[in-house]
């Protein structure tokens, strides 16, 4: 498992992606790759341009013969989904990802590979530095931190850009056209507490929920994988029914679209029974592993001695916490009726961590029904409010409703079926795709989403397809080919 991908085939799209694997772009520190981006740009002696959002937009002209064809945006996002594997070194916003060719895919050295989305950003670079590729006028939008909020996509400026059509080059299925995705709304719930010193008598224990697979909380929600969270919070709740344990700190979940893959809490138990408290600890461990064993046959939960603390969570509040974490609502809410297979509605109990005296827990709602997921909104934060705990829900942004009937959707069936001699799968996604903001900005885009197939999206075992990149972008150069003078709706 080595080899350099830059050899790969299509080699413009891996060589482009390998150069974004050295540079480091967690969500929230795209600087350099913004920088990047506008130097390429500029050396090819196209337009290019930073606006307020953090977004970048290269623009370049039709090839001769192609001047009066629609103009189409390329678009991807900058940053990525920092994920490592336990034990893992790796800082993100230092150090290069380490791609690996393992047998037919691409994946990273114990982190997320940045497949989601830098293989939509070499491709869009590939296409606007060939000098091969026919096309007609070509954008290509780099949008920022889309991993945490969509921002840049939320931010740009209405009339900026100038194309008709949006290719969003931001899916994870080769063979599958994506017309429409769930809106979000982040929801955030605020315990403020006292820490209050630990009495004499009480032996401590650090706890650890860990060897999750995590994955994406849009594409991944429906596998029935654990939550770090809310197994943590089983374990707490136990031992504090049981035991009289008390928690000192919490830390679980990284980012509100991952699904948790582990959580540590420092807690203390009174010293008569801790032996009693790991004993049923450990009976409880060996039934929760078993429950997941056919999802996550990873999954490890530990309990190891150490010093009790010297403060711990006023115990009351801790209480109001443990059974509001218990109570809400995680995974699946609802099956689409329109489309089969296709999540409506669910929750991602995200990030849960103490400190500065406050008992923070966030969520990721999300449905492609806004009154669903509002409704959610309402029995997400009617828990909390029930236990004490300030919600606030923000940061929403839409979805995007499909459009069977769209001339660009007919065009690019059309054009796959020429190409590859059999039909494309027609999807909507429930994962967030920054189409519905953009389509609401800028209104009239006919927009398709599709890219190479990309597994596991979010955690360290990330991977990409080698051969469905190839497919991906030999299927983007034909697409560009075939974009007609005429508005697509006047076919």
């Amino acid at each position: 498992m080595s080899g350099d991908i830059r050899e790969l085939e299509p080699r413009e799209v891996w060589t482009h992606f390998y150069s974004l694997t050295r540079i480091p772009r967690p969500s929230g520190h795209e600087e350099k790759i913004r920088t990047f981006l506008a130097d390429f740009g500029q050396r090819l002696g196209l337009e290019t341009i930073l606006d307020g959002a953090g977004n970048v937009i290269i623009r370049k002209p039709a090839t001769p013969g192609m001047e009066d064809r629609m103009g189409v945006i390329l678009q991807a996002h900058l940053d990525m989904v920092p994920q490592k594997v336990g034990g893992s070194l790796h800082d993100f916003e230092r150090d290069p990802i380490e791609p690996l060719i393992d047998g037919e895919w691409v994946r990273a050295n114990g982190t997320t590979l940045g497949a989601d989305n830098g293989i939509g950003v070499a491709a869009a670079m590939a296409v606007l530095e060939s000098s091969t590729i026919q096309h007609g006028p070509v954008e290509a939008l780099f949008t920022s931190e889309e991993e945490t909020g969509m921002n840049g996509a939320s931010g740009l400026r209405p009339g900026l850009l100038r194309g008709e059509i949006l290719l969003n080059l931001d899916s994870e299925d080769e063979g599958e056209l994506f017309i429409g995705c769930a809106g979000g709304l982040d929801g955030t719930m605020t315990f403020r507490y006292a820490e209050t010193p630990l009495p004499p008598g009480y032996a401590g224990f650090a706890l650890r929920v860990g060897g999750l697979r995590g994955g994406h909380s849009g594409m991944d929600i429906h596998l029935g994988r654990g939550n770090a969270n809310k197994i943590m919070n089983r374990l707490l709740h136990a031992g504090y029914r049981a035991h009289g344990l008390l928690l000192s700190e919490i830390e679980g979940g990284s980012l509100r679209n991952a699904i948790p893959r582990q959580s540590e809490a420092h807690v203390a138990v009174p010293e008569a029974r801790a032996g009693r408290f790991l004993k049923e600890f450990s009976t409880l461990a060996e039934s929760i592993r078993s429950e997941f064993a056919g999802a996550d046959p990873m999954l490890q939960i530990g309990a190891v001695p150490e010093p009790a603390p010297l403060r711990v969570i006023e115990e009351e509040v801790f209480s109001r916490s443990l059974r509001a974490i218990h109570a809400c609502p995680n995974g699946v809410m609802r099956m689409s009726f329109e489309m089969d297979g296709l999540v409506e509605t669910s929750n991602n109990l995200a990030i849960v961590r103490s400190g500065g005296g406050e008992l923070t827990v966030q969520c990721l709602l999300r449905s492609s029904v806004d009154s669903a997921r509002e409704d959610l909104a309402s029995m997400v934060g009617s828990v909390f409010d029930l236990a004490g705990a300030d919600a606030v829900f923000d940061g929403g942004y839409p979805g995007w409703k499909p459009d069977p009937e769209s001339a660009l959707l007919s065009l690019m069936k059309d054009t796959y079926r020429q190409l590859f001699g059999r039909d494309p799968e027609v999807r909507a996604v429930h994962a967030g795709l920054e189409c519905g903001i953009i389509g609401a900005i800028c209104p009239g885009l006919d927009m398709i989403s599709f890219g190479p197939t990309i597994r596991y999206p979010h955690s360290p075992d990330e991977k990409a397809e080698i051969s469905s990149v190839g497919r991906f972008r030999d299927y983007l150069v034909r697409v560009l080919m075939s974009v007609p003078a005429a508005r697509l709706g006047s076919l």
